[in-house]
């Protein structure tokens, strides 16, 4: 099946300016917006504290619980709408005294909208030394995961598309990130995981369009890089679009049906897959040309080329 020809003749090439342009623009939108909220939205996982997720049985305005928590004196406590009739109580670590907090929170509900008029359905509690622990972890496995796909690459092809591949990945996650920070979306574990899982996707999908442009770079040795680059992508272009709108609709349906719990992980996937195929084709794909005009390849050096 083919929703776009393989013999079309978009020229991808001449967009890699443009492209990286408005990429660039994004990104530095993104970082004056965590400059502007004093960082990202951190969720306890990185940010310590705790957390108590409640559930009312009826509708209850977020003033009234404001109001029935002031007594207890939680400090600098955050009141987040969670789902139907649901909140999430965030608690600073420097907030909390030696009595458990969900216990303080239980009792100053109960006194104020009555004993049976809600229900605590989650704790979770993060000291400082975990929270940092985390931190520290899930940069490294960012990281460690960028270092593994640049030696694959490298190895199953040549360095300038392992660096290709690796600043189209760089390039999707710090989207996803300023995403998430322009629309102060909560960042935890579960975003970490989906970063990890939009690396992989996009490098596979870089992969496909790498190999083929591999391919006809040895059968038309006579073409110019650029032709090669173009033909490759379109060749591509409707497995590339396939795989994305399959992926993205189903994250569409997460998103929209899969309830408050895994809302900002599907929204990180969503960005993640758009700017993946972006990447793959306006600038992973541009960028062995760009490499080339540096250091050309071994086998068209040989040839003359």
């Amino acid at each position: 099946m083919e929703i776009i020809k393989s013999d079309t003749h978009f020229n991808f090439v001449s967009l890699m300016k443009p492209a990286i342009f408005v990429s660039v623009a994004f990104i530095l939108i993104g970082i004056a917006s965590i400059v502007w909220h004093s960082g990202l939205n951190y969720g306890i996982d990185f940010a310590g504290g705790t957390l108590v997720q409640i559930k009312f049985h009826k509708e209850t305005p977020t003033n009234r619980i404001r109001d029935a928590l002031k007594m207890i004196n939680l400090g600098s406590s955050i009141i987040q709408p969670f789902g139907l009739n649901e909140v999430i109580v965030r608690i600073a670590q420097s907030s909390t005294n030696d009595q458990d907090p969900s216990v303080r929170i239980k009792d100053a509900l109960g006194a104020a909208l009555g004993q049976g008029s809600f229900e605590i359905r989650r704790v979770e509690v993060v000291g400082p030394k975990v929270s940092k622990d985390l931190t520290r972890k899930a940069i490294l496995a960012v990281i460690f995961s960028w270092i593994g796909i640049l030696v694959y690459v490298g190895i199953r092809f040549e360095f300038r598309y392992a660096l290709g591949g690796v600043m189209a990945l760089l390039h999707d996650v710090l989207v996803t990130v300023s995403a998430m920070a322009l629309l102060n979306k909560e960042f935890d574990l579960n975003i970490v995981a989906a970063l990890l899982t939009i690396i992989g996707y996009s490098i596979n999908d870089t992969i496909v369009i790498f190999d083929r442009i591999r391919e006809n770079s040895r059968k038309n040795m006579k073409m110019a890089l650029s032709d090669v680059v173009n033909l490759s992508v379109n060749q591509t272009l409707s497995r590339t679009l396939l795989t994305s709108l399959t992926v993205f609709m189903v994250l569409l349906i997460l998103f929209f049906f899969g309830g408050a719990v895994i809302h900002d992980f599907t929204f990180a996937m969503l960005v993640g897959t758009v700017a993946g195929v972006y990447s793959t084709v306006f600038i992973a794909s541009p960028l062995i040309l760009a490499f080339e005009r540096i250091k050309p390849s071994k086998i068209r050096l040989k040839r003359g080329k």
